[in-house]
């Protein structure tokens, strides 16, 4: 008789378990891991509250026993909205802390510098925090989607906007020297169609410049009645207050990304920005008409749970709020499987998602042809305390 002892079947599967993937392991995990990157520091560091907002969502659901049985842990680092700091902060997600998917990080620059990484990777980067056309490239990029609308549909339709109520309009623009600013200028330019010779100043500014305050006066001497200030919150709070300075009193468009009440409008002084128009497409907690929305009440009874000293009323904690509940439908859709392939596929195939903290009308979509969830706006004038709703729901 043989000395050597047959190990039993549950030893065999035990050690063949050892040799399974670890992407197959990690499903069986309790805890699911999303990465994410954002400006706590640097000039875009108004965009920070939107992770902050993602993690305090985060542990709510913890709080509630997480999602499917799991928990979900948020690893958010700071990034300084510098795109080499932002390639080494994902590796960092991916290799080491072997993220289940990068989620919501902020910035098109960023963003762009890590997605060949993280496609070849076949890591998910989803729910991307800017409007960047690329993000909706499934062909070359399977494994990015987006979420805001796209800055060239927001610009087209800030045009169509001008041509509709100033038809004789002389336009201004500044937009920053990145990928995000033409697009805006793309979509725009787009929007005009045989009108273009009516923008008739088109400035530029680096996120790295001290002031615009240059840029802002050759705008002025332009003659144009119209200034499009496609600028990251710091710069769009700059331009409305030089703007005032100057006694220039053109109409003013600010772009989605820069429509924060506390982040925006009050560094500039909300009086400098009274008849201030934007596009919305999540509802403004300073709004009046939304006091006895249940959406609203839940909103701020979370906020005053998970974020006792951040402000009530800005919309970057909207932003954070809703880009993490639909991250965590798509989990949910995941139910037991929270691999890699089936967190993109859930995330792909979002069939008009209703998310309690958007405007009436709009909900989120995608599919393989189409992967940017948010493709609607509506319009809005400031009125020195909210944002007013006007029109109709506007977009594709």
């Amino acid at each position: 008789m043989s000395p050597y002892k047959l190990l039993p079947i549950s030893a065999i599967l035990a050690a063949f378990a050892l040799c399974v993937e670890p992407s197959a392991l990690r499903a069986a995990e309790a805890t699911i891991k999303l990465g994410n990157t954002a400006p706590y520091s640097g000039p875009a560091s108004a965009y920070g509250t939107i992770a902050s907002a993602e993690a305090a969502y985060f542990q709510m659901l913890n709080d509630r026993g997480g999602i499917n049985g799991r928990k979900i842990e948020f690893i958010s680092l700071d990034d300084g909205y510098s795109s080499p700091k932002t390639v080494e902060q994902t590796r960092r997600l991916v290799e080491q802390d072997e993220v289940a998917a990068v989620f919501s990080s902020v910035g098109t620059a960023p963003n762009i510098a890590v997605q060949k990484y993280l496609n070849l990777k076949k890591v998910p980067q989803l729910f991307v925090s800017t409007g960047a056309s690329r993000w909706n490239d499934n062909a070359r990029f399977p494994w990015t989607v987006g979420m805001n609308p796209t800055y060239e549909l927001e610009g087209r339709v800030y045009a169509q906007y001008i041509l509709k109520t100033k038809p004789d309009a002389k336009i201004a623009m500044i937009i920053p020297n990145e990928d995000a600013g033409k697009d805006y200028l793309k979509g725009f330019k787009d929007g005009l169609g045989e009108h273009g010779n009516q923008l008739v100043s088109l400035t530029t500014y680096l996120s790295t410049d001290p002031t615009i305050d240059s840029q802002i006066v050759t705008m002025q001497q332009s003659g144009a009645d119209v200034f499009f200030a496609e600028a990251t919150p710091k710069f769009a709070a700059m331009a409305l207050k030089k703007a005032a300075s100057i006694s220039w009193k053109p109409l003013i468009i600010l772009p989605a990304v820069s429509n924060s009440v506390s982040a925006v409008l009050e560094p500039a002084g909300l009086e400098n920005a009274i008849g201030v128009v934007s596009g919305l497409y999540l509802k403004d907690p300073n709004d009046k008409a939304w006091a006895d929305d249940p959406a609203l009440k839940d909103f701020l009874v979370w906020m005053k749970k998970y974020q006792p000293n951040a402000n009530l009323g800005d919309l970057l904690n909207v932003q954070g709020y809703t880009a993490a509940q639909l991250m965590a439908h798509v989990l949910e859709n995941c139910k037991g499987d929270i691999s890699r392939d089936s967190i993109i596929q859930q995330a792909t195939h979002l069939n008009a998602v209703a998310l309690p903290m958007l405007l009436p009308g709009i909900t989120v979509k995608t599919d393989p042809g189409n992967v940017t969830p948010i493709r609607q706006l509506k319009m809005a004038r400031f009125d020195g305390k909210a944002w007013v709703l006007f029109g109709d729901v506007l977009g594709d």
